[in-house]
């Protein structure tokens, strides 16, 4: 059965990092170790994917407002 994360624990890992093979801890846009220009979308519960055919770390994006 599919466990629904609080809101809380969901704001306490959505910056961690996870690893190919493991379970993405919140949805949102993640990037590769190493390379910050490459974006992919992800899903809570999506199993990270290796890249370029090699297992790595995968890092979660964060928007940053625009100040005016």
């Amino acid at each position: 059965m599919k466990r629904i994360a609080l809101l809380r624990e969901r704001a306490t890992t959505a910056g961690s990092a996870g690893s190919t093979g493991s379970h993405c801890p919140a949805s949102g846009q993640w990037s590769p170790e190493g390379e910050p220009h490459v974006v992919h979308t992800f899903f809570e519960g999506h199993v990270f994917p290796a890249h370029n055919g090699t297992a790595t770390v995968w890092h979660r994006q964060y928007l940053v407002a625009e100040s005016r």
